[in-house]
């Protein structure tokens, strides 16, 4: 924790490279991926501060739409893109997924029973190789998944129709730094 705290002592230093910050924001994308520590959208995408508009959650899961019983996620996407106009959605998915892996092998997550709830908006539950451990093809299937699940969101899917925004399903490999991205026409990953 030390190190953190010393980087945050000394961050503020520098208060005229973010002066112009405090007029507002105006990213162009929405980018969600996993909370996993090792996946850092700003390292990846060398984002600096205001170009991305942040959703993390356990699995990167885009729950279901549901105007009722509005989630913190939802909330986040539809600020994304009514308010703050978008362009792009980004859903990234990462090798060595623990919370796909889970869904994968079948865990019993009973101990977690928070984890093993949220995870159940996972559907339909990812399949890939329970052996392999970067869960690659589980995690590729879940991404795509997303993905079609934010295209039943309304307001989405009216962006969409107007050619206002713009899906991108990709996987980051932790191990390799590498990112591929989903190439419809040929239904595979390929890299960027």
């Amino acid at each position: 924790m030390q190190p953190l705290i010393d980087n945050a002592r000394t961050f503020g230093q520098r208060p005229e490279e973010f002066a112009k910050l405090a007029e507002g924001q105006s990213p162009q994308v929405l980018f969600i991926t996993c909370s996993d520590s090792r996946v850092v959208p700003a390292l990846i995408t060398g984002a600096r501060p205001g170009e991305l508009f942040e959703l993390r959650t356990a699995g990167n899961i885009v729950p279901p739409y549901a105007s009722e019983h509005p989630t913190s996620e939802a909330a986040t996407i539809e600020y994304a893109v009514e308010v703050l106009g978008v362009r792009d959605i980004v859903v990234c998915g990462h090798s060595h997924c623990g919370a796909v892996g889970a869904l994968v092998r079948g865990d019993d997550l009973t101990a977690v029973p928070a984890v093993r709830d949220w995870l159940t908006h996972a559907t339909p539950c990812p399949t890939g190789t329970a052996e392999d451990p970067t869960v690659a093809d589980g995690v590729q299937n879940h991404v795509l998944a997303q993905v079609l699940r934010l295209r039943s969101y309304p307001f989405i899917d009216k962006r969409l129709a107007q050619d206002e925004l713009t899906l991108h399903a990709w996987y980051y490999e932790v191990h390799t730094g590498s990112v591929l991205t989903h190439d419809a026409s040929s239904d595979t990953f390929r890299a960027l």
